[in-house]
């Protein structure tokens, strides 16, 4: 049994028109898509889906054809043209005769809109999120925000589509390690706006999207584009091995030094059992040869008191001879700012080197062993046995436990530990 999982390579940034132009390319049903849109109590767009070349390559692109009397300047739109004419005749910072829908009006279209709850509050998400961070940088209430974005028409039907095409193709997991973005201004109705735009931070920051500035001029990652991310991202972390089965590539509109296209992959890997989970840890590394050994003991206690998962030391030679000790230390990604401040206030350490590994782990569970002498603390794990489907459960009697009941009763550290060993086995 495989996890179908998707994978967003946002190399070129991301937005919502090139999300749901990578989703349709991924075999998403553009039936079920033309039926939902259709059903939108709005009349004044049509969407177009086609192939078009970016780069030299073969893409899908989803365009929200907007009648003249209703055309939007959101953001996106607003930034692509930057002041230039618009084909019915005025430029992207003029001032428009009609009114921008608000997140209540926006709420109302979509519960009068034809589609399935999945996608009705995947949908919901993207706008609340969105609607959250436009609040936020124009220092009002997401109930009494007036916004281009979340108002435009376009936008809405791309947050609509993008949400109808991942329930569509039934993804149970979204990988997003990095957005990629560009930097310098950019001209909206507002006036100059830096890179990234005050929503996109806002989004980032308030999501822990993390953005990968390219150094390049231009706004990659537009705030529909930001909040979809943010919306649908169960995971920043890429398998080491997977199968790829599908490639869907979306187009953008934006002509940059880059070629504009978000790479969306259908990948799957293989389904742990439900005892065995893998997860991601950081490694934490330094050649300390010049504290003493009272200096390294009370650093390793600082550490472990801090949340480190495991700190040990190792005995290395390094150069001039001098023997030493490397400082190795398992945390979590948070984690990192605080085990380094500990690191480099209490050794003499000039510099720490870190990596991501990834790990299996066997699930675990604390249970308490009544014995003769005492309660005592177990460690209880599920191991696989071989090739067999069956699995096997083992103890493991806390050391603290272990110490305890030795103390009290005078018996040997191995006497007590194979007692509560026994004492476990009678109860199960």
């Amino acid at each position: 049994m495989n996890m179908k999982k998707l994978y967003l390579e946002c190399y070129s940034g991301i937005s919502g028109d090139m999300t749901v132009a990578a989703l349709l390319d991924l075999g998403a049903d553009q039936k079920v898509l033309r039926k939902v849109l259709k059903s939108l109590p709005i009349q004044e767009f049509d969407i177009r889906i086609s192939r078009v070349k970016k780069a030299g390559l073969d893409v899908c692109d989803f365009d929200v054809l907007l009648n003249a009397e209703f055309e939007n300047h959101d953001h996106d739109m607003a930034y692509l043209h930057q002041g230039k004419k618009h084909s019915h005749g005025h430029t992207a910072h003029e001032a428009h005769s009609h009114s921008h829908r608000g997140m209540k009006e926006v709420m109302e279209i979509l519960e009068k809109t034809d589609m399935t709850r999945r996608a009705y509050e995947i949908a919901v998400k993207i706008f609340t999120i969105l609607g959250e961070a436009e609040a936020k940088a124009h220092g009002t209430t997401l109930e009494e925000v007036h916004f281009h974005e979340v108002g435009a028409i376009d936008s809405i039907v791309d947050i609509v589509a993008a949400a109808v095409c991942l329930d569509n193709l039934d993804i149970s997991e979204v990988i997003i390690p990095f957005l990629y973005e560009g930097g310098g201004t950019i001209r909206c109705q507002h006036g100059i706006l830096p890179v990234p735009v005050p929503a996109v931070a806002n989004i980032a920051a308030a999501h822990h999207l993390k953005l990968h500035l390219t150094g390049e001029q231009g706004e990659y990652v537009t705030p529909t584009g930001a909040a979809i991310a943010a919306a649908i991202r169960t995971s920043e972390v890429l398998p080491d091995a997977f199968n790829i089965e599908k490639i869907g590539l979306g187009a953008g509109k934006r002509e940059y030094e880059r070629p504009g296209i978000l790479r969306a992959f259908l990948i799957n890997t293989p389904v742990m059992p439900s005892h065995v989970k893998m997860d991601s840890i950081w490694k934490l590394e330094s050649d300390i040869d010049d504290c003493s050994g009272e200096v390294l003991g009370y650093t390793m206690e600082r550490l472990l008191d801090a949340g480190a998962r495991e700190v040990h030391y190792l005995p290395v030679q390094m150069k001039k001879n001098r023997p030493a000790y490397e400082l190795c230390v398992l945390c979590l990604e948070e984690e990192i700012p605080i085990m380094e401040q500990i690191i480099f206030s209490n050794t003499t350490t000039i510099g720490i080197r870190r990596c991501r590994m990834e790990r299996t782990v066997l699930t675990r569970e604390i249970q308490i062993v009544e014995t003769f002498y005492g309660a005592a603390r177990v460690k209880i794990c599920i191991v696989p046995d071989g090739e067999n489907s069956e699995s096997v459960k083992r103890c493991y009697p806390e050391y603290e436990s272990i110490i305890d009941l030795s103390r009290k009763s005078g018996k040997s550290y191995q006497q007590i530990y194979q007692m509560i060993v026994e004492e476990w086995n009678k109860a199960i």
